[in-house]
């Protein structure tokens, strides 16, 4: 895909890219127990790849998720209309700086080799990039994060989710509208199948369509979606694109190691017979129609994947909505713990050193917190959230936005929130009132006894 981009920007091709592109790597190491030489030996043969191609390149680590805010899980606006011109003004200018300094490295060079050094100045790395590896504690914060992970599915979706929140903030930190990914016909086609067994099946014009809206400011494309892998292998070995093969977290796993690496195998074994069950398999996935049509899902969304809620409801008669249930409600407090009595410390060792949760008489907070992560979830995300025994090792931009999004009351509840004012006249024609403070104290415990049973 980079080699197509270049190519659609020099001046023989018949019609010129206009737009400045850049390139983001993600360094996967640490997930797929690569050693920090192995890494250190690939990150080498992909910076001499890309300080080749003549536009800025930027090179980040997963661990760097560890740092991200939590507003990279909010869906921005997209820009206004008025940007637009302003955006081809700025390409305007970058192709004509190009134009200039590629005249100058002609007529100042005697050789064609000097001439080509001229123009090289925009062939480093972002200087907000960084140089050396990542630190220390965050590799080891990431490795146990997939260690916890009970399944290979699991971790193939926790990686997924990570990388596409580290790439949104790597575009919109550097000023990028779109995101170009080089996912192929048979790979959206192996998408398609493993996201129906995975219960994503509301969310796959989503995953596999050309464009995706779902970020708002940021929109992901997939330009070589109409290319089999057959075809872009056959495109490399011709025209000799310098490549980089590196081990994925799924290497050297068994067919049956994951439902990702199930579908593969069983795709890829019917193509083999029948040459077309790729793109009958691609052609149906053309056919999913985003709801709503502009891609923009009204209400909440999932906190991972950032798609909108398709979970029923708590009292839903379904199954799941019984699931549901379980996830959201909590049971009430005992008669013990409303007067007060003292309780042990959370997740405190029981009798015998065994552990045991003391907050018998209220919910853990452990369970608590995780409640609240799960029920902003999906229901593919759920159910990926099962293999994850503790939420604990997740980045914290991700608890930090659970605990935003549970403490943020939605717009319909704070319609019929009661609001106790202590500067109520009372009604004409009522019986006889106390005192002003007690009766104060009565209208807020009214309100606070309606608003608990409200949000119960």
């Amino acid at each position: 895909m980079v080699w197509q981009v270049l190519e659609g920007l020099s001046r023989d091709s018949a019609k010129r890219l206009r737009f400045v592109p850049g390139v983001v790597y993600v360094d996967e190491g640490a997930a797929c127990g690569q050693s920090r030489e192995d890494r250190a030996k690939t990150l080498t043969d992909v910076r001499q790849i890309l300080q080749t191609l003549g536009f800025p390149w930027h090179i980040v680590t997963l661990e760097e998720v560890f740092a991200l805010p939590p507003s990279v899980l909010r869906c921005s606006a997209r820009d206004p209309v008025g940007t637009v011109g302003t955006y081809k003004v700025a390409v305007d200018s970058f192709l004509q700086q190009q134009y200039t300094l590629a005249a100058e490295g002609v007529r100042d060079s005697p050789s064609s080799a000097q001439g080509e050094e001229q123009p090289s100045q925009p062939r480093t790395q972002d200087p907000q990039d960084p140089a050396g590896p990542p630190p220390v504690a965050q590799t080891e914060a990431l490795s146990q994060l997939f260690d916890s992970v009970k399944t290979l599915t699991a971790k193939e979706e926790l990686l997924q989710t990570l990388r596409t929140h580290l790439i949104l903030h790597v575009a919109r930190t550097r000023g990028y509208s779109k995101v170009m990914t080089g996912d192929s016909c048979t790979r959206l086609a192996i998408k398609l199948m493993t996201s129906l067994a995975l219960g994503r099946g509301a969310f796959l014009a989503w995953d596999t369509g050309f464009s995706d809206e779902r970020h708002g400011d940021v929109v992901v494309v997939r330009p070589m979606r109409e290319h089999t892998l057959k075809e872009v292998a056959f495109y490399n070995r011709l025209f000799a694109v310098p490549s980089v093969f590196t081990p994925a977290i799924d290497t050297k796993a068994s067919e049956k190691a994951s439902i990702h690496r199930l579908m593969e195998g069983f795709l890829l074994r019917l193509q083999a017979r029948f040459p077309s069950t790729v793109s009958t398999v691609y052609r149906t996935s053309e056919k999913l129609v985003k709801a709503p049509r502009d891609g923009r899902a009204a209400g909440p969304r999932c906190l991972l994947c950032m798609c909108s809620l398709d979970v029923d409801s708590a009292d839903s008669a379904t199954a799941f909505g019984a699931q549901t249930q379980d996830f959201s409600q909590m049971p009430p407090p005992t008669p013990q713990a409303e007067a007060g009595a003292p309780t042990g410390p959370c997740c405190a060792a029981g009798p015998g050193g065994a552990p045991n949760c003391w907050q018998g008489t209220r919910p853990c907070r452990r369970e608590g917190s995780r409640a609240h992560v799960i029920e902003q979830l999906c229901y593919a995300c759920r159910v990926n959230m099962k293999d994850v025994p503790s939420l604990d090792p997740l980045p914290p931009y991700i608890l930090a936005e659970a605990q935003l999004r549970s403490q943020r009351p939605s717009v319909e509840i704070q319609e019929y929130l009661v609001e106790n004012s202590d500067d109520e006249a009372p009604a004409s024609g009522s019986g006889a009132r106390g005192p002003p403070e007690q009766e104060g104290k009565k209208a807020r415990a009214a309100c606070d006894c309606i608003n608990k049973n409200i949000f119960n």
